[in-house]
Parts: structure tokens; sequence; C-alpha cells
């Protein structure tokens, strides 16, 4: 098969995922698509545009949904695409986060121009639809982040934060604390991400 964009955008995207946006190279990405590394440079300019394009792949992996339905509707499905996207490929999301990528992609931007029509259509101006947006981008990081870290073992500890928590919470008189930190202890952010875009969508419904 001769060797094309997507070829090397969706090598350097296995390679991230394996490895780490670190350890990403182009001669890496060339290895791996069996050609030289020279060759990659007809179909990406340079590492910048290597990352924006894997990066894109992955907005690109969203469905969009039927724009007949209800705003309420497409933008859940929208964030629950954008959300496992996200956490297949958690290497995108600190490439995000730490603005060493950006989806240059027009798949990439016709996902993100569903999400700010179906915020314009649920009767947000121009202002409140961008702070919309930007609140979901950051509950989607925030959640992928906190559910992909920690790969590694935890420090050791003479007490666990939680027994910690609980004992602190009892001496110090903490009673909402107290009473909240099973909970707390049963639920993460991957599992509360359905919640929270609930609260979001429910505070942008019209009164």
């Amino acid at each position: 098969m001769s060797l094309t964009r997507e070829k090397v955008l969706d090598t350097a995207l296995r390679l991230a995922d394996e490895q780490g946006l670190a350890a990403l190279s182009m001669r890496k990405v060339a290895a791996a698509a069996g050609v030289e590394a020279m060759s990659l440079y007809n179909h990406v300019r340079n590492k910048g545009d290597l990352l924006d394009g894997l990066t894109a792949r992955v907005f690109e992996e969203v469905s969009l949904p039927d724009p007949a339905l209800p705003w309420d509707r497409r933008l859940r499905a929208l964030a629950e695409g954008l959300h496992a996207s996200f956490t297949r490929h958690p290497v995108v999301v600190r490439a995000l986060v730490a603005q060493d990528a950006n989806p240059r992609s027009a798949g990439a931007l016709r996902v993100i121009d569903a999400l700010l029509g179906a915020l314009l259509d649920g009767g947000s101006d121009e202002q409140a639809a961008a702070r919309a947006y930007r609140s979901l981008l950051g509950m989607l990081f925030g959640s992928v982040l906190t559910g992909t870290a920690g790969a590694g073992a935890p420090a050791v500890r003479d007490e666990p934060v939680v027994a910690y928590f609980r004992r602190v919470a009892a001496v110090e008189e903490l009673p909402s604390l107290l009473r909240v930190l099973p909970a707390l202890e049963a639920g993460d952010c991957v599992q509360d991400f359905e919640f929270q875009l609930g609260l979001l969508i429910g505070g942008l419904r019209p009164g």
C-alpha cells in the first residue's frame, strides 16, 4: 500500500498511544510505516504538523449526530463520542492541554462546529456558546486525564489517604466530609462524566 497522510498519522497515533509523545519521532514513525524518514515529509511538514494531524484524527473518530435531533441530544452524543475517543487516546488530551497540538483538519472542525451549533440551537448566544464549549472541554479533559493517570505504583504512605480523611474529619468535627466520604470513595471522574454532562446540559436549558 502506498504511503498517504492518513497512514502516516494513524501510525504516529498508534506509536504515541504505546510510547507517549516524548518518544515520538519522525524516524520512529517512518520505521513503523516501513519507509525512510524523508518520505514522511511528502505528507507532513514537520513534527508540529504531525502532532496536529494525529490530534485531528482523534476528533475525526467522532460521528456527527443527525442535525434533525434536538440540540441537547446532539450535544450529549458529541460529548460522549469525544469522551470515548479521548479515552482511547489520552496522550492526545495531554498534548491539547499542554498546547502542543491542535485539531487542524476539516473533519475535526466539523465536530467542533456541530458542538457549537447545538449550543446555539439551544438558545446560547455567541459568548455563552463559547463559555459552554470551553466548560465542556474542561470536563472532558479532566475526566480523561484523571481516569487514565497513575499507571505506576502509588507512592507509599504510612496511612492511606482515605483513612487520614476519616480520622481527621472525625477529630476536627467535619461532619459533611465524614458523611459524604464513603460516596467519594465509591466514585471516580470517569463514571461521573455522564452526571457532569447532565448538569451542564441541564444548566443550559432555558428556565
